[in-house]
């Protein structure tokens, strides 16, 4: 039976195809605007990497500017000794996001899927950890790292990490809780052990838990700014986060400085954190949400 179209019906359906076209053209226009409002002081970054130094204080600002200097970039990194300072960030940077991510994914496993005997307390000591600032214990930790021979040497930046985070183990258990523990009674069965367990059935299971540690905390140690300043004298040693810090100290002051070089130099230390972001970006997305997940139904 062939069905027909009354007026009122074409003219209900076309109100609604309207009222759904304004719904979702405004909500693109509010979320463009955020987004502009949002980039801008990175496309401000951008437009004085590109300008001289004096069209930086004309007034009124322009934000094209009239002449792009390419070579701020290359001047910027010749000033800091980009190279070395980079591959410094690199070396700690990598090595505090293995450590990081190994120790509490294996910290994170125990606690959610090895049955002993106060595990919920050791839990809730890890938790309860959390809610102490990080400046607190660094007074404590300069004398321990002083004592040991350790001071303005790369170890204070990365081998805590290598003693678990509390964070991470806390994401960790809760993403192993949404497992059921039938696999781990299977792997059992067929003779498996909990290291082998942990690595052939957690670790592929619970990718975008660690690849979301590792993304929180590459952008946290790469941005890391205290550390570095407390426990590195030599310049040799030095992080990015550092070089930045005196660039612009290098100058008279403020009036004198080249932020044309220091905005050139400034996108290109960001450009790390902002790429691996990209990349894994769908497995961030993935951990934060079954985090969520876990959370409510504990």
């Amino acid at each position: 039976m062939r069905m027909t179209l009354t007026q009122t019906d074409r003219q209900g359906f076309t109100r609604k195809w309207m009222h759904n076209l304004t719904g979702s053209t405004i909500w693109y226009i509010v979320v463009i605007a955020l987004s502009i409002i949002m980039l801008f002081p990175l496309l401000w970054m951008l437009t004085i990497a590109l300008k001289g130094n004096n069209a930086i204080y004309k007034i009124p600002p322009e934000f094209w500017p009239e002449e792009f200097h390419w070579e701020n970039f290359v001047k910027g990194v010749q000033s800091i000794n980009f190279a070395r300072l980079f591959m410094n960030s690199v070396v700690i940077t990598v090595l505090n996001t293995v450590g990081s991510v190994a120790s509490s994914t294996l910290v994170g496993y125990g606690l959610a899927r090895i049955r002993f005997p106060g595990r919920k307390i050791w839990f809730y000591l890890f938790v309860g950890s959390m809610m102490l600032p990080g400046i607190v214990g660094l007074i404590p930790m300069f004398h321990l790292y002083l004592n040991l021979n350790l001071y303005d040497t790369w170890f204070p930046l990365f081998l805590p990490a290598f003693f678990g985070n509390p964070f991470y183990i806390f994401l960790a258990r809760q993403f192993y809780l949404t497992i059921p523990y039938s696999l781990d009674e299977a792997a059992k069965i067929d003779g498996a052990g909990h290291f082998t367990i942990f690595t052939r059935i957690m670790l592929p299971l619970t990718r975008p838990v660690w690849i979301t540690m590792a993304i929180m905390s590459f952008t946290a140690t790469w941005n890391d700014y205290l550390n570095p300043l407390v426990y590195l004298y030599s310049d040799d040693k030095w992080t990015l986060s550092l070089g930045m810090a005196s660039f612009s100290g290098a100058f008279a002051g403020v009036a004198t400085t080249q932020w044309n070089q220091y905005m050139a130099t400034n996108l290109l230390y960001m450009l790390p954190p902002l790429i691996v972001f990209f990349v894994a970006q769908r497995y961030f997305i993935q951990g934060l949400s079954a985090l969520g997940t876990s959370t409510q139904n504990k």
